[in-house]
């Protein structure tokens, strides 16, 4: 097998088993479309916590923003909000021509303000370092979900109803999962493009030494902030996308900063930070666990999920990458002296 062969090959396998996933099993489609939307979550995480070393706990932020901006823009496209209070305990169907123009419009906009937050924000505490930015963006999360649990205009602690798919069920799924998985697949290839290029450099002599990064005339909030936009465009596609599939939206859902928010920096530590895989892998891991988590431990899976989180922390400090390239390094690129590793050490030469 060729070097090119080899490269390509985990590529296309992946390509044709997320094509193919929802026609060999159509019973899964919600459950693997939520795998996108973690995988998402990991890599976009892996951003600044894993090659920047800024451990953000408030990415679900634009997660939110983007689960709300696109209902709110079909409810004003579409109805306004007078006529939307009168229809949404009823089943609120739209065209489909009306559905994906306003869903599309929506998530531009999403994008706009999301990118917008992050860019404002991130010139202001992206000056902080250490637990006191990690604390700034915890809040900012817990902030942005009482904003919304006491704003009437998205519904407050009631709610809002997105508009239905116009299809059968089925059909929806399919969609959502194919959106999702197709923004996975941008956001890795995106990544790992720009990992490639003068800006990984930059973010990762950020996190090797801050004060050494700027010493050598990096503009390091002005890179920082940049990396967050970029991972508030991709969460903010990931909100819209899944606030349409669950159909309803309230703080619970747009801002889990207990579940979403915490799982994507697990499954970023789980797969290995700092590298482009090691957040599918974690994503794809945890998912599945929790998953069987869900199905097979009814009553004990939140016990059993809070021992795996445990395990993540205790047991893989560098990821499941971390210990594949500490076993086999070879296969990883690094050169490895196989004669001075297997070859008996004299009692001088100890000496």
């Amino acid at each position: 097998m060729t070097d090119t062969t080899r490269r390509v090959l985990p590529y296309a396998l992946i390509g044709i088993a997320g094509l193919l996933a929802p026609v060999i099993a159509p019973a899964y489609v919600i459950q693997l479309a939520l795998l996108w939307m973690m995988v998402l979550f990991a890599l976009t995480w892996d951003l600044c916590g894993g090659q920047m070393g800024y451990n953000s706990f408030g990415n679900i932020l634009f997660f939110g923003i983007g689960c709300y901006i696109p209902a709110v823009m079909q409810r004003e496209l579409f109805y306004g909000l007078e006529e939307y209070e009168t229809v949404k305990r009823q089943v609120s169907t739209v065209s489909s021509s009306e559905y994906f123009t306003g869903f599309a419009l929506g998530m531009a906009l999403a994008i706009v303000i999301a990118v917008a937050v992050a860019a404002v924000l991130g010139s202001g505490i992206l000056g902080l370092r250490g637990h006191y930015f990690a604390i700034a963006t915890l809040g900012l999360g817990i902030a942005a979900g009482e904003i919304a649990s006491g704003w009437e205009y998205i519904g407050a602690g009631s709610g809002m109803l997105a508009p239905m798919y116009p299809g059968e069920a089925n059909a929806r799924g399919i969609f959502f999962y194919y959106l999702l998985f197709l923004l996975a697949v941008i956001c890795f290839f995106t990544l790992k493009w720009l990992y490639a290029g003068r800006f990984g450099l930059a973010i990762n002599a950020i996190r090797d030494d801050e004060d050494k990064a700027e010493a050598m005339g990096i503009h390091t909030t002005r890179y920082k902030t940049v990396a967050w936009c970029v991972s508030a465009f991709f969460l903010a596609l990931a909100g819209g996308a899944f606030g349409h599939l669950n159909n309803f939206i309230d703080r619970d859902v747009a801002f889990p900063g207990a579940t979403f928010g915490v799982w994507m920096v697990l499954m970023a530590i789980l797969g290995g930070k700092g590298t482009i895989w090691g957040p599918v892998i974690g994503a794809t891991v945890f998912h599945v666990t929790q998953e069987l988590f869900w199905t097979y431990l009814f009553g004990w899976q939140r016990v059993a999920l809070g021992l795996l989180i445990v395990v993540i922390v205790v047991f893989f400090p560098v990821g499941i990458m971390g210990w594949l390239r500490e076993r086999w390094p070879e296969k990883f690129g690094e050169r490895v002296d196989v004669e001075a590793r297997t070859a008996p050490v004299s009692l001088g030469e100890s000496r």
